[in-house]
């Protein structure tokens, strides 16, 4: 079996690092990316099976980004968990609109965050996807209570 491809888009050295210690210790094979733009063009190549994007990076912020990512056919079906350290605010609504599967606060725990991805990550190989039910979805990020939050507070 092939280990799953995590692309990590983070702007910060130390923090893209630890990540991607992280997830190779955790068995994920990782790509890093410190642009949005370099982001775009990775995703289109590699066909990652997720996308770990910081919203606010150089060039473009994640939001855009992921915008950009849902709305090209060759990339639309990865799923995009946008990390941030605003707590609430329009970026992280545009990030919600453009189709962000989830909305991870920073300091992030790592559990959590990898917990997130193998849900997103199984959603997703399975044969409807992650598409289903985007309002529903959207409502509840607004309340603070999506998947991530939820497990959160459970571990």
């Amino acid at each position: 079996m092939s280990k799953h491809k995590i692309l990590i888009v983070e702007d910060d050295f130390d923090c893209r690092e630890l990540f991607k210690f992280y997830f190779r210790q955790s068995g994920y094979e990782t790509i890093e990316a410190a642009t949005g733009l370099e982001a775009i063009s990775l995703a289109r190549v590699i066909h990652p099976d997720l996308i770990l994007m910081d919203l606010g990076i150089p060039s473009m912020t994640g939001d855009e980004a992921t915008a950009r990512l849902k709305a090209d056919p060759s990339t639309r079906d990865i799923p995009v968990i946008v990390t941030t350290a605003f707590s609430y605010g329009p970026l992280i609504e545009l990030a919600i609109s453009a189709g962000a599967e989830e909305i991870m606060h920073k300091p992030l725990e790592l559990k959590t965050l990898r917990l997130a991805m193998q849900r997103l990550i199984s959603l997703n190989s399975q044969p409807d996807g992650i598409s289903n039910g985007k309002k529903t979805k959207e409502e509840t990020y607004r309340l603070g209570l999506g998947p991530a939050a939820r497990l959160s507070k459970e571990a």
